[in-house]
C-alpha cells in the first residue's frame, strides 16, 4: 500500500456535521468588524481634519501609536490565548477594542483620539491570535488553511464595506454616531460568540462523526512554552521572519493605495470606491484560493510542508507582476496588477498563518502567533518609513512595488531554509 493510501485509510470519514464551519463564519464576521472599526477614523479623517484643525503630524502619530500598541499587544494576547483559550481570549479582545472604538466619539483632538486609539489597537491585536487558536481547535490540518483563508477574507470585506456605510451614517446622524453604530455591531457579535462558542468536545451540537474528524490528530494539554525555549526554535523564527517580510506589504496596500491612484491617475476621493472594491474582491478570491489549494493537496495525500510551500510558491508568483503597476497603460490595468498582488498576499498569508498550528501543538501556538504579529508590526513601521522617504525623494511608487513583488519569494525562501522538512517542534525529547 502506498504512503498516501495508508494515510487516507487511517483518517475517519469526512463528516456531514457543519458546526466547525459555523465557527469559521463567526471568525469571518469578527474580522470584518475589526477592519470596519479600524478604518472608520481614516474614512472620516478629511472632514474631521477640516472641522477641528488636525495637523498631518498629529494624525501620523495616531497611525504610529496604533501600530506600536498593536504589535506589543499581539505578543501579550498570544500568551493569554495559550493560557485561557480562544473563547476567553476573543471576549477580552473584543471588549477592549469596542470600548476604545466607541470612545472615539468623546474626543475632537488628535491627542484625544490617541487615547481611544490605543485600547482599540490592543483589543484588535487579540483578534488573530484568538481566531487562529479557534481554528487550531476546530479544524484538522487538512482544512485549517482553507478555514484561515475564509476568515482572513473578512479583512477585505471590512475594507470594502467601511467607505460605503460610514459616510452615510456620518452625513445622516453625525460623525459620532458612525463610531457608536459600528461599535453596536461588535457588541452583537460578542453576544453570539459567548452564546455559541465552545471547544469541540464541550459543544452540544457537534456530532460524534464531526468530533472524530476534528480530533483524529493528537493534541496535548495546553501548556505555554517558555519564551526562551520558543526563541531558540527554528520554527518560531520561520513564522516571525515570514510575517516580518509580508505584513508590511499589506499595510502598504491599506494605507497608500488611494494616494497611488490619486498620484498616478488623478482619482479623487469620491471616485476611489470602484478601483478599491475591485482590488479587495480579488484579495478575497486569493485568500480563499490560497487556503483551498493547500487543503486540496493535503486531502490528496501530500505532506503538510510540501502542500503549504507549493501554495505559497504559486501565490508568490502572482505577486510578481505588481512590479509593472506604475507602467500600466491605464488605471484598470493597474487595478488588475495590484489586485493580483493583494490576492497573492492573502493566499500566501493563509498558509503562513497555518504554520504555528502545523508545527506547534494545539494550545501552545498562541505565543508564536503573538511573536509573529509583533514582527509583522515592526516590519510595517519600517515599510511605512521607507514609503514616506521614497515618495518624498523619488516621487514614485516603483521602488515600493518592486519590494512588494519580491517579498513573497524571499519570505518563502527564508521559511524553507529554516524549516526545510517542515518538521514539528520537539519538547521533552519528543516530536509533537
Amino acid at each position: 500500500m502506498s504512503e498516501s493510501a495508508a494515510r487516507s485509510s487511517a483518517l475517519p470519514v469526512k463528516p456531514r456535521g457543519r458546526i466547525r464551519w459555523v465557527i469559521c463564519a463567526l471568525l469571518f464576521a469578527a474580522v470584518v468588524l475589526s477592519y470596519i472599526d479600524r478604518l472608520v477614523l481614516p474614512v472620516l479623517k478629511p472632514s474631521l481634519q477640516a472641522e477641528y484643525g488636525w495637523s498631518e503630524q498629529g494624525y501620523a502619530d495616531l497611525a504610529i501609536w496604533f501600530q506600536g500598541a498593536y504589535g506589543l499587544a499581539y505578543v501579550l494576547f498570544g500568551r493569554l490565548v495559550d493560557r485561557f483559550g480562544a473563547r476567553i481570549g476573543y471576549t477580552v479582545a473584543v471588549t477592549l477594542w469596542t470600548i476604545g472604538h466607541v470612545a472615539h466619539a468623546l474626543f475632537t483632538s488628535t491627542t484625544g483620539m490617541l487615547i481611544a486609539r490605543v485600547p482599540l489597537a490592543i483589543g484588535e491585536a487579540g483578534a488573530f491570535p484568538a481566531a487562529l487558536s479557534a481554528t487550531n481547535e476546530w479544524f484538522p490540518k487538512s482544512e485549517r488553511a482553507l478555514a484561515i483563508g475564509i476568515f482572513n477574507a473578512g479583512s477585505n470585506v471590512g475594507a470594502i464595506v467601511t467607505p460605503l456605510i460610514v459616510p452615510v451614517i456620518a452625513l445622516t446622524f453625525g460623525w459620532r454616531m458612525a463610531f457608536i453604530a459600528t461599535g453596536a455591531l461588535t457588541i452583537l457579535w460578542l453576544v453570539a460568540w459567548l452564546g455559541f462558542y465552545r471547544r469541540p468536545r464541550d459543544h452540544k451540537r457537534v456530532s460524534p462523526e464531526e468530533l472524530a474528524w476534528i480530533e483524529h490528530e493528537p493534541a496535548e494539554a495546553a501548556r505555554p512554552i517558555p519564551w526562551r525555549t520558543l526563541l531558540g526554535m527554528r520554527q518560531t523564527w520561520a513564522y516571525m521572519l515570514g510575517r516580518f517580510l509580508i505584513d508590511p506589504v499589506w499595510w502598504t496596500f491599506l494605507f497608500w493605495l488611494p494616494d497611488f491612484f490619486n498620484r498616478q491617475y488623478h482619482v479623487k476621493m469620491l471616485d476611489f470606491g470602484p478601483p478599491l472594491v475591485a482590488v479587495y474582491v480579488l484579495a478575497d478570491i486569493g485568500s480563499i484560493g490560497g487556503g483551498w489549494l493547500s487543503s486540496r493537496l493535503l486531502l490528496r495525500g501530500w505532506h503538510v510542508g510540501r502542500a503549504r510551500k507549493t501554495a505559497m510558491f504559486v501565490c508568490a508568483l502572482f505577486a510578481l507582476p505588481i512590479a509593472f503597476a506604475t507602467h500600466a497603460p491605464g488605471m484598470w490595468s493597474a487595478v488588475l496588477l495590484i489586485g493580483l498582488a493583494c490576492a497573492a498576499h492573502q493566499g500566501f498569508s493563509a498558509n503562513v498563518f497555518a504554520l504555528p498550528g502545523d508545527l506547534f501543538p494545539r494550545g501552545r501556538a498562541g505565543s508564536v502567533i503573538g511573536l509573529g504579529g509583533l514582527s509583522g508590526a515592526v516590519g510595517g513601521m519600517l515599510m511605512a518609513k521607507f514609503a514616506g522617504v521614497i515618495l518624498a525623494t523619488v516621487g514614485s511608487y516603483q521602488p515600493i512595488f518592486l519590494v512588494a513583488a519580491c517579498a513573497y519569494l524571499v519570505a518563502l525562501l527564508v521559511i524553507h531554509l529554516l524549516v526545510p522538512r517542515y518538521d514539528a517542534v520537539k519538547l521533552d525529547g519528543n516530536a509533537i
